[in-house]
């Protein structure tokens, strides 16, 4: 996992994810429903120091597994930073599993477009009737933190090829091949919560798909 001083391309891009109002931040069509329209790492050390923090459970059935191929940075905000991108993207499952588009967890650990883009991606697992099973990946994660220390810009890679939809009504399984489309590269806008400091919230998120980069 690399890191490094927030450049001024990272922050230009810190810039526009703080200032885009479109649909939630992210390019929601980037990051499909796996599998519906086509046919763990624990927090590291850092929440040690976030440890009189009430966390949500994110805990997530045995048949949907989340794999984090994290490297802990040196720098303790950006460690903190990185270890709760993980835990928004697992509070986004919990919400999918729940089935509650309104489910504390992911509001917990977002605010502002990231929170709309988590309601938006449950909602239309939801709506089509899918819960989330098999196994995810999120690897090559790097950390670029601004100068002032009140922003860690997260970047990684996700893998969704064995990770599949399940109609809830009939449990079924809709099974797909790995392609290009399994790949997708993730930017997240991580701040304090102003409530507990020591908790970092998603604040924009960018997700952009058929991502070649990630590809291994």
């Amino acid at each position: 996992m690399a890191r490094r001083t927030l450049t001024t391309t990272a922050a230009t891009l810190a810039a526009t994810l703080l200032l885009s109002a479109c649909g939630g931040g992210g390019d929601d069509s980037s990051d499909d429903i796996e599998g519906a329209d086509k046919g763990s790492s624990s927090p590291s050390a850092s929440a040690s120091a976030a440890a009189d923090v009430e966390r949500p459970d994110v805990s997530l059935p045995g048949d949907l597994k989340l794999v984090f191929d994290f490297d802990k940075p040196s720098d303790a905000d950006e460690a903190a930073a990185l270890d709760d991108a993980a835990n928004y993207i697992r509070a986004l499952k919990h919400g999918i599993v729940a089935q509650d588009p309104n489910d504390a967890a992911y509001q917990f650990y977002s605010r502002g477009g990231a929170a709309k883009y988590a309601k938006t991606q449950i909602d239309a697992w939801v709506d089509g009737g899918w819960t989330a099973t098999g196994e995810d990946r999120y690897y090559d994660a790097v950390t670029s933190k601004s100068d002032d220390a009140k922003a860690v810009l997260v970047t990684f890679c996700r893998n969704q090829a064995k990770s599949y939809s399940k109609n809830i009504e009939t449990g079924k399984i809709t099974y797909t091949k790995e392609s290009l489309d399994s790949y997708l590269k993730y930017r997240v806008l991580m701040q304090p919560s102003v409530d507990s400091p020591q908790v970092w919230q998603a604040r924009q998120i960018e997700v952009a798909g058929k991502a070649k980069e990630c590809q291994q």
